[in-house]
């Protein structure tokens, strides 16, 4: 969903997965599904942001969703997830259950605080971490809002998730990994992707 990719951890809270729906990324997933496994205790409170934060226009959100067949079984993990929009939609939308990961603190204070005031701390929860150490393994859905670079550095984990998992991008491709498919909204496009059963030659590390 937004921009601002690297380094900083807190230590995650664990969020049980019954009956669920964001990675993001989305069928139920069993109740003793649990969120993206704790990265390490943060270092600083006041990490230096490698890109400005951009929000997500609501229209891009709506359409990251709609793309990527987001519902209540799913589990999404919105990688960047500034003000928490992405997951916080899910969750009134669908009833979907999220998981967001921010480097700025800010940004992670803010998006708790929207989902206590849209009453969804039940199904969404956020953390100050490192998108890099962060599990993407119980997400059904990803979704991304970061940059190029940040993108292809991500693309050999997200290639080894599970075959048939969902990733989603605002703005940003993944190289040579084409797209399943491309929308374009007010001028932007969303790239979605799902993660195929046999990773093709040229995307092999």
């Amino acid at each position: 969903m937004i921009v601002r990719p690297l380094v900083i951890t807190v230590g995650m809270v664990g969020l049980m997965m019954a009956g669920c729906s964001s990675p993001t990324a989305t069928t139920e997933a069993p109740a003793t599904t649990q969120s993206p496994a704790p990265a390490t205790q943060a270092q600083s409170p006041t990490p230096e942001l490698d890109v400005p934060y951009v929000p997500t226009p609501e229209p891009v959100v709506d359409a990251m969703l709609k793309v990527a067949k987001v519902g209540k079984n799913d589990v999404l993990l919105d990688l960047g997830s500034g003000d928490g929009r992405i997951p916080i939609t899910a969750a009134k939308r669908f009833g979907t259950r999220g998981f967001g990961v921010d480097i700025d603190p800010e940004r992670i204070q803010e998006a708790n605080a929207n989902a206590k005031k849209e009453g969804v701390t039940d199904l969404v929860q956020f953390a100050q971490q490192d998108l890099f150490k962060t599990d993407l393994t119980k997400a059904t859905v990803i979704t991304l809002y970061l940059l190029p670079r940040i993108n292809l550095q991500l693309r050999p984990q997200l290639l080894k998730l599970k075959p048939g998992t969902r990733i989603v991008s605002h703005a940003f491709d993944m190289g040579d990994w084409k797209p399943d498919q491309t929308v374009s909204v007010n001028g932007t496009n969303v790239y979605f992707w799902t993660v195929p059963k046999t990773i093709p030659p040229n995307l092999k590390q």
